[in-house]
């Protein structure tokens, strides 16, 4: 335990510090009860800054990798350890704390504030985010995971130190005071980041402008408080090396526009016609227009290509519209397309189409390319639209509605679309099954991703379904744009479809006898798709759950 400071005997000198002594009591221009709340403030401010730099490095790595889980592991078990370092190597620097502080909180700030825009110029110029972890992008993501949490566990040994400095208390109220701001302080920064920064600045101006916030209030704490404790030097060295970071994450901030243009180009070629950033994702619309084919991106990922997308949509609908087919639900589907395939079909009295994103709906009811693209599907009086999420929209649903199900959703392997490819979820989605009803998923690749197709097969069958899995060639969301990689270029794209339907008896993909003639599949192409899909097997597969998820 730290021992009070005694005051020294009436008509003694008073202690106080020095540049040359900063082992004692600081000579403050406030009251030390002031001082004290200030430094608190200053705790508060810094813990609030370091929560927002940890859920930017997660956010951002999530939706440029996917796989939500992973990346938060990544980062927030990488930065915890770097705390643990940066705590240790602070020791050294608590002789000169006021300094020391000054100078961490300014390099914190010029580190979290840039790393969202350098995380993002590198995916957009080097490419996909695929590979081994020895590839730029994913180093890049746990050095900033790395130095942010070095500085930021260098903090606290320096403000401890700081504290004791304006007037000496037990070590254990020490930390208690100063725990109680950095968590407090944690708490207003993990709030502000998705219900403020995020919604309003956006990743990348949010993160400058909390850099700002950083520097400013580091910087006034130690020139401000503590200054009588710095050299002449060191009050000159902090002065201009706060200056330098705010004008670097000023200038950044005035850039950012022109800079998300650069990098959106460089992503998806010179014809993005929309993007926009909604409450589910990131959506970009390029082509159509000019003879040049209509791509949609979402969160960076191909969802549909003009050039072959009809491939995807025959072989995903027409093969579960082969029976009764008057009630359709079809789960995701936003895009209209699946609908489009739905409506081909005269006996079709109701379709349901069930989106999470509201913009990609009024996109695909307003965009001229993408409208005439789905053949204005939404605009069909048979076709209702609600805006919810999957699973909790079919927990609701009435048992026994629907002759047919369409899961038009993201791959497996996503970690947001984990929960739409359960046990859980195919349970739910067999009890809105009219008897004798069929269930169609898209199921990610079969030649590329076999052993998350065969789960999503070995997880029908836990929920109580006999399958049939078959496949389609023609490319899909698997591509990722990067340098050279534009929407005009498939050359190296995947090409891989996997789908399964599912019935409570043994289902059949084949077309629908009197049914209308898919322009592309055809029988032979189905029975083709049979074999493809057969040859990759993985037996013995366990089933993905909501608590035990298996992609």
């Amino acid at each position: 335990m730290i021992e009070p400071h005694a005051p020294a005997p009436p008509g003694c000198p008073q202690p106080r510090s020095a540049p040359d002594g900063p082992g004692g009591p600081v000579r403050l221009p406030v009251r030390p009860g002031t001082g004290r709340f200030l430094v608190l403030a200053g705790v508060f401010v810094c813990a609030a800054c370091g929560l927002v730099y940890e859920l930017e490095l997660v956010a951002l790595a999530s939706y440029l990798m996917g796989d939500s889980v992973t990346q938060a592991s990544v980062v927030l078990s990488v930065m915890v350890f770097a705390m643990g370092i940066g705590s240790l190597a602070a020791k050294r620097l608590r002789p000169l704390a006021a300094a020391g502080f000054g100078a961490v909180e300014a390099a914190l700030a010029l580190v979290g504030g840039c790393s969202a825009m350098a995380l993002y110029a590198v995916f957009a110029w080097t490419g996909d985010w695929g590979g081994m972890w020895a590839n730029g992008p994913r180093c890049l993501l746990v050095a900033f995971s790395l130095a942010t949490g070095l500085l930021i566990g260098a903090e606290v040994p320096l403000l401890m130190e700081l504290i004791q400095r304006i007037r000496r208390q037990d070590a254990g109220g020490a930390v208690a005071d100063l725990s109680a701001a950095d968590y407090v302080g944690a708490l207003v920064g993990g709030l502000a980041f998705p219900f403020l920064l995020l919604p309003f600045l956006g990743q990348l101006t949010g993160a400058l402008l909390t850099g700002a916030v950083n520097a400013v209030v580091g910087g006034a704490l130690v020139l401000g408080l503590f200054r009588r404790d710095l050299t002449r030097r060191a009050r000159w060295l902090l002065l201009v090396g706060n200056a330098l970071v705010l004008a670097v994450l000023a200038s950044a901030a005035v850039l950012v526009d022109d800079f998300e243009h650069a990098a959106r180009q460089a992503m998806y070629g010179d014809d993005v016609r929309v993007a926009l950033r909604t409450e589910v994702q990131e959506v970009v619309l390029t082509g159509g227009t000019s003879g040049r084919s209509l791509d949609l991106f979402l969160d960076g990922r191909l969802r549909v290509s003009g050039h072959d997308e009809l491939r995807y949509h025959e072989a995903l609908v027409h093969p579960a519209m082969s029976g009764p087919h008057a009630r359709v639900l079809i789960l995701g589907g936003g895009d209209g397309l699946a609908a489009r395939e739905v409506l081909h079909h005269s006996r079709v009295d109701r379709v349901d189409v069930v989106e999470l994103d509201a913009e990609v709906i009024r996109l695909a009811r307003t965009d001229p390319a993408l409208s005439a693209l789905n053949r204005h599907a939404f605009g069909d009086a048979r076709v209702h639209v609600t805006t919810e999420d999957a699973f909790a929209w079919l927990r609701g649903a009435a048992p026994a509605t629907y002759d047919v199900v369409v899961s038009d959703l993201p791959d497996p392997g996503i970690t947001a679309s984990t929960k739409l490819y359960s046990q859980e979820f195919y349970g739910l989605a067999r009890r809105v099954l009219a008897p004798g009803g069929r269930l169609v998923v898209h199921a990610g690749p079969v030649a590329s991703g076999p052993r998350a197709y065969w789960t999503v097969e070995a997880t029908l069958r836990a929920a109580g379904f006999r399958t049939a899995p078959y496949g389609a060639g023609g490319g899909h969301a698997h591509f990722a744009a990067g340098p050279g990689r534009t929407p005009a270029d498939r050359s190296w794209a995947s090409r891989d479809w996997g789908f399964v339907l599912a019935a409570r008896t043994d289902p059949r993909p084949r077309l629908d006898p009197g049914g209308p003639r898919p322009r592309v599949l055809t029988e032979a192409s189905l029975a083709a798709g049979e074999r493809a899909a057969r040859r990759t097997r993985i037996p013995g597969l366990p089933a993905s759950t909501l608590v035990h998820p298996r992609y």
